[in-house]
């Protein structure tokens, strides 16, 4: 099993029944793919006035659903991933590819891809 546990209860995360919905038990990353969510941005600022379509920004931050085993070198080691299911990571703006699974839009990136993980 290439997964780490699931950041909620600690399972085997194709085993856990919180994770085991949708696109994560249909895909499978392969090498040294990650699939995550972008995160959504607040419709609302921090002194609750409410904000248009238009004036939100587009989110950088994503959360990371599945990861690929990592990318073998050319003596074949295995390259250990950068980043774990339930890391939240910040994403390129442009690049990786957009996957739609009903009607969420979900991004599949490379490892090296990632500009960061953010400490929560």
């Amino acid at each position: 099993a290439h997964r780490s546990a699931c950041p909620s209860c600690d399972e085997a995360y194709r085993h856990c029944p919180l994770t085991m919905s949708g696109i994560v038990k249909r895909f499978v990353p392969l090498m040294d793919r990650v699939l995550v969510q972008k995160l959504k941005t607040e419709a609302k600022t921090a002194t609750g006035i409410l904000l248009p379509e238009s004036a939100k920004q587009a989110p950088n931050w994503a959360k990371v659903l599945a990861i690929g085993p990592g990318r073998r070198t050319k003596d074949g080691e295995l390259v250990p991933m950068g980043v774990k299911v339930g890391d939240t990571v910040v994403v390129p703006e442009y690049g990786g590819t957009t996957l739609k699974f009903d009607n969420e839009d979900y991004h599949v990136f490379r490892d090296e891809d990632f500009m960061g993980v953010i400490e929560e």
